[in-house]
């Protein structure tokens, strides 16, 4: 078993098949047509598959993008359309993957990782070490057309690596984020 990370548009086409598979799975009707990228190219996608044999065991993508927040400019970076094979589930891989995702958010420079979930699953991204911002609303779409995280009944997951965010980490509580990724990937 082994984590492959590629630039979404270089992820190989038998894989990005299977991953566009697993997507349909757990949202029917959103898969995008053909093998193409689904996200926006000004936000980096970078896909991350654990692969076992060939087999696309779960996937996720990682956006990244310059936030403002608190008087300070961030580079932010977020899990996005993170999946597992049904028969797969419940033996950790997807822990693995967004502890691996978390990893490479620093690794890469990120100064935090930001993003949204369904609340039930609050606890199994707190035990890839990733914490709940309390209070806090994610603002996606654009400013003209904002979606706030609250609409959809999401929690807001971080984790802050650069000194600079670390410092200004309760900044992000109880607040409004403007993280606008755009109209293509409009919530991460």
């Amino acid at each position: 078993m082994e984590i492959l990370i590629f630039p979404e548009a270089e992820v190989p086409a038998e894989l990005r098949g299977q991953v566009l598979a697993l997507q349909q799975l757990a949202w029917p009707g959103d898969a995008a047509p053909g093998l193409q990228a689904i996200h926006d190219p000004a936000l980096s996608p970078l896909s991350l598959l654990l692969v076992e044999n060939g087999r696309v065991l779960s996937a996720l993508d990682i956006l990244s993008k310059s936030l403002r927040h608190a008087d300070a400019e961030f580079r932010a970076s977020g899990i996005c359309c993170m999946v597992t094979q049904p028969e797969d589930r419940s033996r950790g891989l997807g822990r693995l993957l967004a502890a691996s995702a978390r990893e490479t958010m620093q690794a890469n420079g990120a100064d935090l990782g930001i993003f949204t979930c369904d609340r039930p699953l609050r606890r199994f991204y707190q035990a890839c070490g990733w914490r709940e911002l309390p209070g806090a609303v994610l603002l996606g779409g654009t400013p003209e057309a904002p979606l706030a995280s609250s609409a959809f009944d999401k929690a807001v997951m971080a984790c802050f690596f650069s000194a600079e965010a670390k410092r200004l980490a309760a900044r992000f509580e109880h607040c409004e984020i403007a993280l606008y990724p755009g109209a293509i990937d409009t919530l991460w």
